[in-house]
């Protein structure tokens, strides 16, 4: 095929998001419900109490959507309780959950487990390439990487989605894939920078900020030296940020994509216009309402938290599962002429703070400081002196004044930083002031709570 061609799967990208998308996805629905019904009790019991007739579904004429909204979501706190009912062992939790046999899968990644059990990611063969690494060519595909690129990965190789099942799945782009890790450290990645002159990196906003900081140590230049040409960031809030956005390609002299979430990578529209969804063939997407999980129909502006349903896959198989992000969606044709809708990432349900009433998320906090910038660095902390969401106010964050913001200048600043907040937030935080560098910095997610309660 071409490397002309507009997409990397001609057959169902043009279709997305289209009335004979919809088609497809009842009729491998109606499958997979079938799978999980004669393979997996967890699920099994899951349709039966949705009053979901398993024998009569083939005959269903109704739609998708009304097909999955009998179905309880299957939330973090589901989850837990299925993991307690296991006595704490995953092994059996996934084979109560799968509709296919934990003989089966040939990897287990994971989430990082760091507040409780790590939920995972059960994987085949056809999982990582037909599923994961499908996704991924049509992502990057859309941003313009190609067989002669070279990808630098740099999320953390360790368990996570992002690590090793990535680096399997990104092989199926055809481009060599060099997997030095976040684990490696900034002197191992600008090492294998130098060595093997990558034209992708791959890895979250904080790590690609902490390289704009370090390359003038390291390499006796700035980042724009190290020849990269497409930023693949995700794995944390701040790739949609438009300030960081601006940072970062301004920086790199790349194009920068925001990746994850679910099946979704952003466009090269030159500005951001959120993250297209490219799986409807793969995973049917939902939004509902966080607090009576009643479904909240797709149109322009519609606010909820995403639910997902895996319609190909095995190990991989959500049904109506949520990971706890709220998400935006705009429906109205992109743009960037590229098909399928778009979403933004609006925060986490485990991340949002309500202070008096407004609620409050990190991304939020993320984008007003890199308006500010290069008067501060970006790098914050919101202090958290009591178990979230409710805040007592004022809210608490520590915020590193820039390298060239002398002391004496600080009481000017933090009334425009103040004034922006409740302009922006209607918050009117405490400030509380370190030194440029003072604040850890992580190769991996970047840490934005401290949490004193602990």
């Amino acid at each position: 095929m071409s490397e002309e061609r507009l997409y990397w799967n001609m057959q169902i990208e043009p279709f997305l998001n289209t009335p004979q998308m919809k088609d497809l996805q009842l009729e491998k629905l109606k499958i997979m419900l079938k799978r999980h019904y004669a393979n997996s009790p967890f699920n099994r019991k899951r349709l039966q109490e949705a009053g979901i007739d398993i024998a009569k579904i083939d005959g269903w004429a109704g739609t998708v959507e009304d097909l999955l909204k009998g179905i309880p979501v299957y939330d973090k706190q589901g989850y837990r309780d299925h993991v307690e009912a296991c006595g704490g062992d995953l092994v059996k939790l996934m084979e109560e959950e799968l509709p296919v046999s934990v003989d089966e899968l040939v990897l287990v990644n994971s989430t990082t487990g760091t507040t409780g059990e790590p939920t995972p990611y059960p994987l085949t063969m056809k999982d990582i390439f037909d599923v994961w690494g499908e996704t991924m060519c049509r992502g990057l595909w859309r941003g313009g990487l190609r067989r002669h690129d070279r990808v630098l990965h740099c999320f953390a190789l360790s368990m996570v989605i992002a690590g090793t099942g990535t680096v399997l799945g990104l092989t199926k782009t055809g481009a060599m894939v060099i997997p030095v890790g976040a684990e490696g450290g900034t002197d191992r990645i600008f090492s294998m920078t130098k060595y093997f002159k990558p034209t992708v990196f791959m890895g979250t906003p904080s790590l690609a900020t902490y390289m704009i900081e370090k390359a003038p140590e390291k390499i006796g230049m700035d980042a724009k030296a190290l020849g990269i040409k497409l930023l693949a960031c995700g794995g944390e809030p701040g790739a949609g940020v438009p300030e960081l956005r601006k940072r970062l390609e301004e920086s790199f002299g790349a194009k920068l994509l925001d990746i994850g979430a679910g099946f979704g990578v952003s466009c090269d529209h030159p500005e951001y216009q959120g993250m297209h969804w490219l799986g409807d063939d793969l995973c049917i997407y939902e939004l509902v309402d966080p607090d009576t999980r009643e479904p909240v129909p797709l149109k322009d502006g519609a606010r909820g938290e995403a639910v997902f349903t895996n319609i190909e896959g095995d190990g991989w198989s959500w049904l109506r599962t949520s990971l706890g992000d709220i998400h935006e969606v705009s429906m109205s044709p992109c743009p960037c002429g590229k098909s399928g809708f778009r979403y933004r990432i609006v925060g986490r349900t485990d991340d949002m703070l309500k202070v008096k009433g407004v609620i409050v998320y990190p991304a939020a906090v993320t984008g007003l400081l890199e308006s500010f910038a290069p008067r501060v660095t970006g790098e914050f902390r919101i202090v958290l002196t009591e178990r979230p969401p409710m805040v007592v106010p004022p809210l608490k964050i520590k915020i590193e004044r820039g390298v060239d913001t002398p002391e004496e200048k600080l009481g000017e600043l933090e009334k425009e930083l103040l004034e922006a907040f409740h302009t922006k937030m209607k918050i009117r935080p405490k400030i509380i002031w370190q030194d440029p560098g003072e604040l850890e910095r992580s190769t991996y997610k970047g840490k934005k709570f401290e949490k004193q309660y602990e």
